[in-house]
């Protein structure tokens, strides 16, 4: 993993690896492509902002639990 990390600008690989360490359990590129495919998340240049992937699942958790 490259010393600086740009959070405006991560691969689906590189944001699955810091989920997974910062969760302490297994979050895999393909999950975070899927979440990404879902809220299009994705920029132009194939790359996901980490603020607009947190509040995507807030948003998500929210409206479940107001279900």
């Amino acid at each position: 993993m490259p010393e600086k990390l740009n959070p405006g600008a991560l691969t689906p690989e590189t944001l699955a690896l810091l989920l997974t360490n910062a969760g302490q359990r297994l979050v895999t590129a393909e999950q975070v492509r899927s979440i990404a495919e879902l809220g299009d998340l994705f920029s132009v240049d194939g790359t996901i902002n980490l603020i607009q992937y947190t509040a995507f699942l807030a948003r998500e958790a929210e409206g479940q639990a107001s279900e």
